[in-house]
C-alpha cells in the first residue's frame, strides 16, 4: 500500500509530447479517464514519464537483483499469467517451488533424513516468511503456556535495534512486544549476551540477522546460541532462535561455509532468506525454512479444495505470481553451489576495491566489517563543513543513488554512508563511483559550510546617503557576483 499525495494541486492532467500523434486531449492525472485511448498512445504516455526514474544498475541503496540473464527473463515472462496459488492447475510450478525449499534447506543445514521433505515455503519476500516465522513461535508459545496453565497475553521478542522495520510491524500487528538491544559506539550489531539477559519467560524467540542492513555486519549467532542454551537449561524454558538471513543467507554458505549461523546450532529454529537479493532473482521471492515439522504449528496450515485438489497454504497473501519462483530454480540449477561461490566472491572483491578507493582519499572512516554482506559503509572523518546527506545528494548529479542514514539509537549520532555490491557492479563500477566520491568532496570545499553557525549580524552603522549612479553600480556588482555563484555551484 502506498499513501498517495498529489504532485500538484495545479496541475491535474498528464500530458505527453510524442503521444500526441495519437491523441491531443491531455489525461487527467488522479481520475480514470472517460474515453478509450490507442494502445499506442498508453505506452508512450506512461513509457515518457517512467524515463525520470532513476537507473535500476546505478541505485546502490538496494540489495534487490537488478539483472538476470535473458534466458531467465524469456522463463519469466512465459509464466507471467500464472496466479501459483492454482497449484492443482500449475503441479509443476509447484514441484519447482518444493524443489526449491528443498535445495535451500540442505544449504542450510537442516537435519533432514535421506528421504525427509524439507518444511518450508515461498513467500513475496523476506517480511512475509519474517511474519510467518513470528507467527509459528508466537502460537507454539501459546500452546505451551496454555498446556502449562501460565497466562499467554504478553509475548514478546528480542533483536538488536539495526533489524528492518518488518520485525517492527510484526510486533505492532500481530500484539508481540518488541524489546530491542541498543547499539553503541563502534558496535552496530545486536550484542548477544545483553539479548540473552533480556529473555524471560514470555520471549518466544530470539532473532539474529545474518547482515545488518545498516552495515553488513554478521550477528554472532553462535555465541547467541550457545548463551541460550545455558540459560534454557537453568530455567527451563525452552527460548529459540530464528535467524533473518534476508541478505546473508546466499551469501554466507558460499564466502564463509565454516562459519555455524544456521540449522548445525540446535536453538536454531526457522531461517528466513531473500530470493530476490543475493538469490539473484528479481523482486518478490523470499523463503522461510524450519528445522523440522514440530516447528510449524499445524493449525496454522490452511487447507482448501475448491481450486482442484486438496491444497495446503501458509501465507498472508493468497494470489501471488509464478514467474519469481520459477526465476529462483532457474538460477540454483543454473549456477550451482560453483557459480554462486563465484558470484558472491567477485561481490567480496569489488567491495574491497571500492573500500580500498575510499580509504586512499583520507576522507573517510570504514564503518563496515570486511566478512559480511558485501558492501562498504562509510562516513566522514571530518564533519565540520559537510555532512554525509550533501554527499548523498551530489552524488545523484552522477547518476549514483547512495544512502545516507543515521545509525539506531544508542548510536544514532553516527552518520553513513553505504554503497552495496550486487553482481552486476562491476569494478569498473567502484573506480568510477571513488571518482565521482572525490570529485563531490572537491565541490564541496569549494562551497560554504551549511552546518556552520550563523553570522551574527554586525553593528549598526551610519552610512552616508549614496548617489544614484553610486547605488546602481553597487546593485550591478552584487547581481555579477550572484551569476557567477550560482555558475560554480551549477557544475556537475
Amino acid at each position: 500500500m502506498v499513501l498517495s499525495k498529489a504532485v500538484s494541486e495545479s496541475d491535474m492532467s498528464v500530458h505527453s509530447t510524442f503521444a500526441s500523434r495519437y491523441v491531443r486531449a491531455s489525461l487527467p492525472r488522479y481520475r480514470m479517464p472517460e474515453n478509450s485511448i490507442p494502445k499506442e498512445a498508453a505506452y508512450q504516455i506512461i513509457n515518457d514519464e517512467l524515463m525520470l526514474d532513476g537507473n535500476p544498475r546505478l541505485n546502490l541503496a538496494s540489495f534487490v537483483t537488478t539483472w538476470m540473464e535473458p534466458e531467465c527473463d524469456k522463463l519469466i515472462m512465459a509464466a507471467i499469467n500464472k496466479n501459483y496459488v492454482d497449484m492443482d492447475e500449475y503441479p509443476v510450478t509447484t514441484e519447482l517451488q518444493n524443489r526449491c525449499v528443498n535445495m535451500i534447506a540442505h544449504l542450510f543445514h537442516a537435519p533432514l533424513g535421506e528421504d525427509e521433505t524439507a518444511v518450508g515455503v515461498g513467500t513475496v519476500g523476506s517480511s512475509e516468511a519474517i511474519m510467518l516465522a513470528g507467527l509459528a513461535f508466537k502460537r507454539r508459545w501459546q500452546n505451551k503456556r496454555k498446556a502449562e496453565g501460565k497466562p499467554f497475553d504478553k509475548p514478546n521478542i528480542i533483536t538488536g535495534a539495526n533489524v528492518q522495520v518488518c520485525w517492527e510491524k510484526f510486533a505492532r500487528y500481530f500484539e508481540v512486544e518488541l524489546k530491542e538491544v541498543k547499539l553503541r559506539d563502534g558496535y552496530y550489531v545486536m550484542d548477544p549476551e545483553k539479548a540473552v539477559d533480556m529473555v524471560d519467560e514470555n520471549t518466544i524467540c530470539v532473532a539474529a540477522i545474518l547482515g545488518s542492513t545498516l552495515n553488513g555486519e554478521f550477528e554472532d549467532v553462535k555465541l547467541l546460541n550457545d548463551l541460550l542454551d545455558k540459560k534454557n537449561k537453568e530455567t527451563g524454558w525452552e527460548t529459540p532462535i530464528h535467524v533473518d538471513a534476508a541478505s546473508g543467507g546466499f551469501i554466507a554458505p558460499f564466502l564463509y561455509p565454516e562459519l555455524e549461523w544456521d540449522f548445525r546450532l540446535p536453538w536454531v529454529k526457522s531461517i528466513n532468506v531473500s530470493g530476490h537479493k543475493y538469490g539473484l532473482v528479481y523482486a518478490g521471492i523470499g523463503w522461510c525454512i524450519w528445522r523440522n515439522k514440530e516447528d510449524l504449528p499445524e493449525e496454522l496450515i490452511f487447507h482448501i479444495n475448491y481450486l482442484g485438489a486438496d491444497q495446503p497454504t501458509f501465507t498472508l497473501n493468497f494470489s501471488k505470481g509464478s514467474s519469481q519462483v520459477i526465476a529462483q530454480y532457474y538460477q540454483l540449477i543454473r549456477h550451482g553451489f560453483e557459480g554462486y561461490r563465484n558470484i558472491m566472491e567477485n561481490c567480496h572483491e569489488n567491495a574491497m576495491v571500492l573500500k580500498e578507493g575510499l580509504v586512499k582519499t583520507g576522507r573517510f572512516d570504514i564503518v563496515s566489517k570486511d566478512e559480511g554482506v558485501p558492501l562498504v559503509a562509510f562516513s566522514l572523518k571530518d564533519r565540520s563543513r559537510h555532512d554525509e546527506f550533501e554527499i548523498s545528494d551530489m552524488l545523484r548529479r552522477f547518476g549514483w543513488i547512495v544512502p545516507a542514514y543515521t545509525m539506531p539509537p544508542d548510536a544514532q549520532h553516527v552518520t553513513v554512508l553505504r554503497v552495496v555490491i550486487r553482481e552486476e557492479f562491476s569494478r569498473t563500477l567502484a573506480e568510477r563511483l571513488v571518482l565521482d566520491i572525490e570529485k563531490v568532496m572537491y565541490q564541496l570545499d569549494a562551497l560554504p559550510s551549511r552546518l556552520m553557525p550563523p553570522v551574527p549580524p554586525a553593528p549598526l552603522l551610519v552610512v552616508a546617503k549614496k548617489s544614484e549612479l553610486e547605488t546602481q553600480r553597487s546593485v550591478t556588482e552584487a547581481w555579477k557576483k550572484f551569476v557567477l555563484a550560482k555558475r560554480t555551484n551549477g557544475v556537475c
